[in-house]
């Protein structure tokens, strides 16, 4: 059975990347005087970049004219990283980012049902257990099993290193998790690291490639907006709204397949 669940937090948990990291961002652009300015469409190509400086970094290189050199662009990166940290924590501290409809009760459900809750993101620490206090609550906050942050590893998605050290720390075998992601990136960290993945699709993913995922829906889903499927390799049911026999169901079928898989495997290795 499923015996952990990962957590991405940008555009998974809240949509923060819209209203949030990028309002931010311009918000530090402001405070130093500096022109640069970015809008939705924009921000939704940095976002291919992860991690803060290494977005603000690449804009400097690639979308800024005249490009900055490598020391200036190195010394602007880091303070308005800084700055944009310290203007998301008052945005946060304000209650300006809610959580996706339904997600808190999603959480609350797995804990409840005493499976254990990870968090495996590539933000700041500073700003990202503050915004899962809100978010969550205290004490769902508090129940969370581990959090790995962009602080805990040297490389960020797609790469698996926040997945692995997430699923180490949950004491698990990648094969008892389930990711719960929004974007490609994430997808692509989350099954490099062997995981099965969920994805809820949020604002800044409706064209991302998510044919690995092993569920793609809209939503979580409320009483009031069920959840829409928008990809089920595996067919399972999905009932309105994602719950833990969703979970269930998701990881049995993909538990079987992996076993069909291993077998054929062995069959093509014997001949």
């Amino acid at each position: 059975m499923v015996r952990g669940v990962i957590f991405d937090v940008d555009g998974t948990l809240a949509e923060t990347e819209r209203d949030g990291h990028r309002v931010a961002f311009n918000r530090a652009f402001a405070s130093l005087k500096l022109p640069d300015r970015w809008d939705e469409q924009l921000y939704g190509e940095l976002l291919w970049v992860s991690g803060g400086k290494e977005r603000l970094r690449f804009y400097f290189e690639h979308y800024r004219f005249p490009p900055l050199d490598g020391d200036e662009r190195d010394w602007l990166a880091i303070e308005l990283h800084r700055r944009k940290n310290e203007f998301l924590l008052q945005m946060i501290r304000e209650g300006q980012l809610p959580p996706r409809p339904g997600v808190v009760r999603f959480v609350g459900a797995i804990q409840d049902a005493h499976i254990p809750v990870a968090i495996a993101t590539t933000g700041s620490r500073e700003w990202v257990e503050p915004l899962l206090r809100t978010l969550l609550g205290p004490e769902r906050f508090q129940r969370l099993a581990a959090i790995v942050t962009g602080d805990d590893v040297q490389r960020k998605k797609p790469d698996p290193e926040a997945y692995e050290l997430a699923v180490s720390r949950l004491g698990l075998a990648p094969h008892e998790v389930i990711a719960v992601e929004d974007s490609q990136n994430g997808l692509e960290a989350a099954k490099r690291a062997g995981l099965t993945c969920l994805v809820v699709r949020s604002r800044y993913s409706h064209n991302h490639d998510f044919q690995n995922a092993d569920l793609v829906v809209d939503e979580f889903g409320t009483p009031r907006d069920p959840t829409r499927v928008l990809w089920n390799p595996h067919g399972i049911a999905v009932n309105g709204m994602l719950d833990v026999a969703t979970l269930r169901r998701l990881h049995d079928q993909c538990s079987v397949i992996s076993d069909q898989w291993a077998v054929g495997s062995e069959g093509i290795t014997g001949h």
